[in-house]
């Protein structure tokens, strides 16, 4: 008993020193200080890393069955790391063996960083669903998520020349409800840090901080309570409680994977004497992979891939282009074409008797949001073409013309990335982009607006009312009446939102052009991040409510709605329906 009660405290010890050691890192990069100071930092991270190899070690020697599992490679390369900078730094005569490869900073850094995720990740994560409802925990990490991006770049270290409050939050409020307004320049106005901390924000932003403490906590413990299952079911639309981690899984090994491979192909598609040095090419490259795929719209660029020596790469383009339209599809329908892309290979290569025939392996959801997202791309290309033909398409050949008309359509859909001049756009055109940004990306995805379903929904209803029918039918499938209703109170919502941000921001600033006013608006609820070039330009009171707007539209209304209101229990009754006039 007396060797349980010393392990679980030196288990909240390690954890505790982890969690000071992450302050102490983030107080190194953000804040002024002595050559003395930063040898006071340099051996509290050492300590923070001793501490942590004995706490894993303990685990391992007191429970040897954890070496069979999958947390053990994590643990091996941790535990490998944290010694070798242990002795890097505390035996020079190994140190001058090593070439003084790990008495580098960055090994140190990553050390602590290791350790406190392990430590962290080892804490018991309870979802208490009587005191928070799914709703109410998805809101409130997100608040929590953008407080401390704001505290963050408000450090010294994080700007060249500071930042106010107001444009702190307005920064971190975009970045991590994946929007891309900004209110003062990304690459010219953060250090490299503030930067880091951006990317950190839309990150996390775009797959949640609940997905990484859940699935890390589940994954270094190896189970989880049956509440955090139902809670995280629901938060995951999980059809199935067993299923709750494999799609946990499923999203970061997608997120991951493409941002890897879209990070690598930037990277060999940018010329290196458009960068200084090739650590900036490298981060430029991370940056936009990642921005790119949660849909943030965030760059380093001052006119995004408008930029003099960029807006003419069209392989760095299409790379982007690609790269946010899988974002946007969102992760189940990424995972359902893998599923049907893999057994239409094994029916094409391998004989038909030996592949066991599947009926809808590409599920209704996918082919209504696919089908969905290809017509309004389609439209909007034709259409975009027709509209800018003199405007910003002039001068172009034929082949730019259609990237850029195509980029055009494609980046409203919540990416927020423009490789034209906003300025140059007609009304008609602007019109189609505020249409574009309305309807958004798909569920479940890092994409914002109503979502491809709502509208494709919206749509068949209007037909099917139109044929006479009492039912919405498609490809031999009943769309299920939640749904219809979910989908009407989502529009009806998003466009009291956007109506009332619209007249509020007017009010506030009324010498901006309503134009200009209502494309902010939309942009900001439908977490595009597309402007006409007045964020910068208003009111701290205007900022604020775009902020509550991109916050609102990340979460969604209904999501809002649904956590304010306390759920009715369900009545065994039904009262008699009755008919209303509607036209």
């Amino acid at each position: 008993m007396r060797m349980r009660i010393t392990r679980l405290w030196l288990y909240r010890l390690a954890f505790l020193i982890s969690l000071a050691g992450l302050a102490a890192l983030v107080a190194e990069q953000g804040l002024p200080h002595s050559q003395k100071e930063q040898q006071w930092l340099d051996g509290f991270f050492l300590a923070v890393l001793f501490t942590g190899l004995v706490a894993t070690l303990s685990r391992y020697l007191l429970n040897p069955v954890l070496i069979r599992r999958k947390v053990a490679l994590f643990d091996g390369l941790s535990l490998l790391l944290s010694l070798l900078v242990l002795l890097a730094h505390l035996l020079p005569a190994w140190d001058a063996l090593a070439s003084s490869t790990w008495h580098r900073p960055g090994w140190l850094h990553l050390g602590v960083f290791l350790t406190f995720v392990r430590e962290f990740s080892d804490r018991r994560l309870n979802f208490k669903r009587t005191l928070f409802g799914p709703a109410q925990l998805f809101i409130i990490s997100f608040l929590i998520i953008i407080l401390s991006g704001t505290l963050l770049l408000l450090l010294p270290g994080a700007t060249y020349t500071g930042i106010r409050f107001t444009d702190a939050l307005f920064t971190a409020t975009s970045a991590v409800c994946i929007t891309g307004l900004i209110v003062v320049d990304t690459g010219s106005h953060f250090t490299p840090f503030g930067q880091t901390i951006v990317l950190l924000l839309i990150q996390v932003g775009g797959l949640g901080i609940l997905t990484f403490a859940s699935y890390f906590s589940y994954f270094f413990k190896g189970g989880t309570t049956y509440e955090n299952q139902l809670a995280l079911g629901d938060m995951t639309n999980s059809r199935k409680l067993g299923e709750v981690f494999a799609t946990l899984r499923y999203i970061l090994v997608i997120t991951f994977g493409i941002e890897l491979v879209a990070a690598t192909f930037i990277y060999f598609s940018l010329p290196a004497g458009l960068f200084t040095n090739e650590p900036e090419r490298l981060f430029f490259a991370v940056f936009h992979a990642v921005s790119a795929f949660c849909n943030a719209g965030f760059t380093t660029l001052r006119n995004s891939l408008y930029e003099e020596g960029f807006r003419t790469n069209y392989p760095l383009q299409a790379i982007i282009l690609v790269t946010f339209v899988l974002g946007s599809l969102g992760f189940p329908i990424v995972v359902n074409l893998l599923s049907y892309l893999r057994y239409r290979l094994q029916r094409l290569f391998t004989h038909r008797r030996q592949v066991v025939y599947r009926p809808w392996v590409l599920n209704l959801n996918s082919r209504i949001n696919l089908i969905t997202a290809a017509g309004i791309t389609g439209v909007g290309l034709l259409l975009f073409l027709l509209l800018e033909q003199n405007h910003t398409l002039t001068g172009q050949s034929a082949g730019s013309r259609l990237i850029t008309a195509l980029f055009g359509v494609t980046t409203p859909r919540s990416a927020g990335f423009n490789n034209f001049s906003m300025a140059a756009l007609s009304l008609p055109a602007v019109l189609l982009l505020v249409l574009l940004m309305w309807i958004g990306g798909a569920p479940q995805s890092t994409g914002g607006g109503i979502k491809t379903t709502t509208f494709a929904i919206a749509t068949l209803n209007i037909l099917s009312l139109a044929k006479g029918k009492t039912r919405i039918e498609v490809f031999r499938r009943e769309i299920a009446d939640i749904s219809v209703r979910r989908s009407f109170a989502i529009i009806t919502l998003s466009l009291m939102i956007i109506s009332a941000g619209i007249v509020l921001v007017k009010l506030l600033d009324p010498g901006q052009a309503l134009r200009d006013i209502v494309f902010e608006c939309v942009s900001a609820y439908s977490t595009t991040g597309l402007s006409l070039g007045i964020t910068s330009a208003l009111s701290d009171a205007s900022k604020i409510i775009l902020s509550a707007m991109m916050f609102v539209g990340r979460v969604s209304m209904l999501t809002v709605v649904i956590a304010v209101f306390r759920k009715v229990r369900d009545k065994n009754y039904r009262y008699p329906q009755e008919e209303l006039t509607i036209n």
